[in-house]
């Protein structure tokens, strides 16, 4: 049996058979796939949109996502467990971004996908860093074994999004980190 992965290959929309895949890699492929098909026989006014490691405010902790995970871990004064070495990249695009994206897909005449993500690539060692930095912990870093099909780079190709959508992420990654993580430290958040 082929496994299908378009977690590494994901801005392009390509699959490469026989790398390790995922479950969540997989539904997302074939949900596009349901997508495409129902707005071609139905005509159903319909778009695909790629979100790319959004984040920000009332996210929960344990969800598994990097940004939730390293601040909680930070501000509980925990290490925070990078998998790997913490080389592999990630785009982050703010909350408020990726609405404003998504937003901008469906008041458009674009089909997709389209892929909505951060403009900025940060490694996930220099995201712990930085995490740590902004909330002030004296937390140490854990570097755990990093999972198979984790990426080695996520940097989605948004060039769709700015030419066809006029679309752009606004906020930078400190700031959005700073406005995450202020809602992180509120005691209602916890």
């Amino acid at each position: 049996m082929t496994r299908w992965s378009t977690r590494s290959t994901r801005a392009t929309g390509q699959r490469e058979p026989g790398r390790p895949g995922s479950v969540y890699d997989e539904s997302k492929r074939v949900a596009e796939a349901l997508v495409t098909a129902h707005r071609g026989v139905h005509g159903t006014d319909a778009a695909i949109v790629r979100i790319f490691d959004s984040y920000g405010p009332r996210m929960r902790p344990g969800d598994g996502r990097a940004v939730p995970t390293f601040i909680a871990q930070a501000l509980d004064g925990m290490p925070l467990t990078v998998a790997g070495d913490g080389g592999q990249t990630r785009s982050l695009c703010y909350v408020d971004d990726t609405v404003d994206g998504v937003l901008a897909l469906a008041a458009s005449a674009e089909t997709g996908p389209v892929n909505i993500g951060g403009g900025d690539e940060i490694t996930v060692l220099e995201l712990v860093r930085r995490i740590v930095g902004l909330t002030g912990s004296g937390s140490r870093i854990r570097f755990v074994d990093r999972p198979v099909d984790d990426p080695a780079r996520r940097r989605p190709d948004t060039r769709l999004a700015r030419e066809r959508l006029g679309w752009r992420p606004r906020v930078g990654c400190g700031r959005g980190l700073e406005r995450t993580i202020g809602w992180f430290s509120r005691p209602a958040a916890a």
